[in-house]
């Protein structure tokens, strides 16, 4: 008997010595907290474990209990935006650990596929426009931090990112964040003058099911789940692998809101698109605890590229068309357009190298809708009736939102198409905006019976038609008013 005592306690005395409190790799040197809130700060311990929290900005602790599965979770208050450095000091469990280097700012999610994946140092044959610009100037270290989860899949839900850190902006860092998100935090930087922090998780190819949780795809009658079946798909494409090893570990960490780049591996399932979007971002804000849709979620519309096989119906065109379809649906949700921001020798090419123009686009969004900046100019315009103008029978107007003070060009307008009754379509060969009505007039010298237009719509039919401000009209095929 005393030999049975003996080997329990020499085994809670191992157990005893091999717990430990850990932080999330999250919470760690380097962080960023959203400014003026309740950030979340968490970590393991042995279950039951009492946890203290001290900031260093006010001096307050605030208390945690480790719960079954040893995970606490402290709640702390946030000061107001700083360049300033902090200390936290996390106590418990017979150890005491210390963050350094925190700064307090605004907190971005940055997520998708291989678009929002893609660093500045681009991929193969596939360069960042200007990237190195940015690369060789001075350090930002407290300007611009990025937490960074390269791609990798987990078919069980895993707490830490073990491998993960905050890194700061630097030649030696840079090169390798997500250059749709540096751009995003660059423009938010300069615009608010506050540390700006991103949790990157992008992985490339992925589909929206792969960021989706398993138990909500079970609900779907065309996912196949079983694990053989999975291990046969591309790595890419795999549903719900992503979603656990890379969304689990950060869903929490309190955040101003969310970009989004993907779609491309979706085209094709357009009639779905907008329903499982939905879905996975209601989810996504459920993670947070956010039940009133007050974390904006802002998508990028994927840029033309020649899929193949290439097929008479465009279906990355209503894939396009799902996305504004998903933004319109979704609360409190936008979407940029990029149709604008490729080069015909990029047709071939599904990672273009326009990435500050999208990084911009977003931060737009995020600056107007967010942070009170009611001048800047984020949505783009959106066709939403076609008539004959002044009843001449080859002439059509095109009625637009956010077009008020005109387009940005009147020649060389490229991606416009219009078509008779026969239904082929051509060039438009004259566009001109009236001030009054304030309409789009175009024809075409090869249709006398206009009946449709059509803008941008095709795998890869890029254009450059822009309201005055700048902002990119989004591609549309509408037909003519009878």
């Amino acid at each position: 008997m005393k030999r049975i005592i003996t080997i329990i306690l020499l085994a809670c005395m191992c157990m005893a010595a091999e717990a430990k409190l850990t932080l999330s790799s999250l919470c760690s040197d380097g962080m960023v907290l959203q400014q003026k809130t309740e950030a979340a700060i968490w970590g393991f311990a042995t279950p039951g474990a009492q946890i203290s929290v001290t900031t260093s900005w006010d001096g307050k602790t605030y208390r945690a209990k480790a719960d079954a599965d040893g995970r606490w979770t402290a709640k702390v208050a946030t000061p107001a935006a700083s360049y300033k450095p902090y200390t936290v000091t996390v106590k418990g469990d017979g150890s005491s650990l210390k963050i350094n280097d925190v700064l307090v700012g605004e907190v971005w999610l940055a997520s998708g596929q291989s678009n929002m994946e893609m660093p500045m140092k681009g991929f193969y044959n596939c360069p960042v426009e200007n990237a190195q610009a940015y690369i060789c100037a001075p350090a930002a270290k407290e300007k611009i931090r990025m937490f960074t989860i390269r791609p990798t899949q987990s078919y069980e839900p895993l707490d830490n990112a073990e491998d993960s850190r905050w890194e700061g902006a630097e030649p030696s860092t840079i090169q390798w964040m997500s250059a749709t998100a540096y751009f995003f935090a660059h423009q938010l930087n300069r615009m608010l003058d506050v540390p700006v922090g991103i949790v990157s998780i992008a992985y490339g190819g992925a589909r929206v099911e792969s960021w989706t949780p398993k138990e909500i795809l079970e609900t779907y009658p065309d996912e196949n789940l079983h694990k053989a079946h999975i291990e046969s798909l591309t790595h890419y494409v795999r549903p719900y692998l992503a979603y656990n090893a890379m969304l689990n570990p950060v869903k929490g960490y309190t955040i101003k809101g969310f970009i989004w780049y993907q779609g491309c591996s979706n085209v094709g399932f357009h009639e779905q698109f907008v329903e499982r979007m939905g879905t996975m971002v209601n989810h996504w804000r459920e993670c947070w605890n956010d039940t009133e849709a007050e974390l904006p979620f802002y998508m990028v519309e994927i840029a033309p590229y020649r899929y193949k096989p290439e097929t008479a119906v465009s279906y990355a065109s209503l894939l396009r068309q799902a996305q504004h379809d998903a933004a319109k649906a979704i609360p409190n949700s936008a979407i940029v357009v990029t149709n604008d921001l490729v080069e015909s020798y990029e047709k071939d090419n599904i990672h273009p190298a326009k990435k500050f123009e999208v990084g911009d686009r977003l931060a737009r969004l995020a600056l107007n809708r967010d942070y009170g900046f009611d001048a800047v100019a984020c949505y783009s315009p959106e066709a939403v009736r076609c008539y004959n103008y002044r009843d001449l029978p080859n002439e059509l107007a095109v009625e637009f939102t956010n077009m008020d003070n005109g387009i940005s060009r009147w020649m060389e307008i490229e991606g416009l198409e219009v078509a008779g009754s026969e239904g082929i379509f051509y060039p438009v060969t004259y566009a001109y905006f009236e001030y009054e009505p304030k309409v789009l007039r175009i024809r075409c010298e090869k249709v006398w019976d206009p009946c449709e237009v059509r803008y941008g719509w095709g795998d890869f039919n890029p254009g450059n038609l822009k309201n005055s401000d700048g902002m990119p009209v989004a591609p549309f095929w509408i037909k003519l008013d009878k």
